[in-house]
């Protein structure tokens, strides 16, 4: 499949990253991509137009792709991977991420739930002690993905915004904005499920 008509490689970026996070409204997808919501609402009335993403209006409504865009973008970043040679290289991130994957998730139980005299309950953050142990923990998983992840972030540009997104999100969290860790849709969480969503569209691996 060619690239369909006033479709450019940079409308496909913004097409993938609306492939990785889902239906989604436009201030969302502007943060993701790092562009501005002008920008971004440009490219998105591209790839309408071209039958690549649809919008559904409404209070709970948003962009989404069409069938013709997810098997669009699915050819673009196969032929990506193999243009730019970093299978292995994204493969060793992706074995790396899968390492670390359980330990997030654990992470993020024990923020969002805490034992209070043997009785697990949910965390209302009115420990600060226990929440400063819990970001410091997820600050060594931090540096440990960043070590996982160095060669595919220098080896492919599209894969640096989540570099700078998930340390965005813990710096946010560590300066008392605590909904960054697994509440906000930019949350360390958010991003690091992205990242992984993303990994495995690339290598064309799909989620169980």
């Amino acid at each position: 499949m060619s690239n369909p008509p006033h479709v450019t490689g940079v409308d496909l970026l913004t097409l993938h990253t609306l492939r990785c996070i889902g239906f989604v409204e436009l201030d969302r997808l502007a943060e993701a991509t790092g562009m501005s919501e002008p920008d971004v609402e440009s490219e998105l009335i591209d790839l309408a137009v071209a039958g690549l993403v649809t919008r559904t209006p409404g209070v709970f409504g948003g962009w989404g792709l069409t069938e013709a865009g997810r098997a669009a973008d699915a050819e673009w970043v196969s032929a990506e991977l193999d243009a730019a040679g970093t299978r292995e290289t994204v493969t060793r991130a992706y074995d790396g991420f899968l390492v670390l994957n359980p330990e997030l998730l654990d992470l993020c139980t024990a923020w969002q739930m805490r034992s209070v005299d043997g009785v697990v309950v949910p965390n209302e953050h009115d420990d600060p002690a226990y929440d400063a142990r819990v970001l410091d923990r997820f600050a060594d998983l931090h540096r440990r993905a960043e070590a996982a992840c160095a060669d595919l972030y220098a080896a492919m540009l599209r894969f640096r915004r989540y570099r700078t997104r998930l340390a965005d999100a813990l710096a946010r969290a560590e300066a008392g904005a605590l909904e960054y860790v697994t509440d906000d849709l930019a949350s360390y969480h958010a991003v690091w499920f992205q990242l992984h969503e993303d990994l495995l569209v690339t290598l064309g691996i799909p989620r169980h």
